[in-house]
């Protein structure tokens, strides 16, 4: 039996434009349909919200898929993802490059789905976290929630669980004002 070579950057440039959304996963190919209406209705609120915060702030970048972020050093490159929506802070913008960002965001936002519920809050996360993104925020539809997580050491601490119609604050955002209800379509 031969070993299973890994996926790697290259591979990945080489797959079709077909309209699927593919990642690696530590060398592990992983094609997901496109997302639904609810996923991108929730997700264009999600960016609106954030991008009417980052306009009163200088610096750092909102950013929302698809865009490539290489999570894996050369010349492995066996780690490729594309979260939701991503911020870049001003201390991580000499990582983006043309072929998206070469390491990990300031924040990673992933809006769970029933095709990519296990991926994002087990697979992408521990991806996340060994690649040192400081912020992740899962987004659920269903339980219309949002879990905002802090990296401590090598794992995501809870920092909040939002709900409902009461403004919150999410790091690494203050003065935010969030209102989850807002998202639900």
């Amino acid at each position: 039996m031969t070993p299973k070579s890994a996926f790697t950057y290259r591979d990945y440039e080489a797959l079709p434009n077909d309209g699927r959304r593919y990642e690696i996963h530590d060398g592990e190919l992983c094609v997901t349909p496109a997302p639904s209406l609810e996923h991108q209705i929730i997700s264009a609120r999600l960016s609106f919200q954030l991008m009417k915060w980052l306009e009163t702030r200088p610096g750092g970048l909102l950013l929302y898929a698809p865009l490539d972020v290489i999570l894996a050093d050369r010349p492995d490159e066996t780690s490729i993802v594309q979260p939701d929506i991503l911020y870049i802070a001003s201390d991580r913008m000499a990582l983006t490059s043309p072929r998206g960002m070469e390491g990990g965001p300031t924040l990673a936002v992933e809006i769970l789905s029933p095709s990519t519920r296990r991926i994002d809050r087990v697979t992408k996360t521990r991806l996340y976290a060994r690649y040192g993104v400081p912020f992740l925020w899962l987004v659920d539809p269903d339980g219309r929630t949002i879990e905002a997580f802090a990296l401590e050491g090598t794992r995501y601490a809870l920092a909040v669980a939002a709900a409902g119609p009461e403004p919150v604050d999410l790091p690494p955002f203050t003065g935010l004002g969030l209102v989850p209800d807002a998202l639900w379509p």
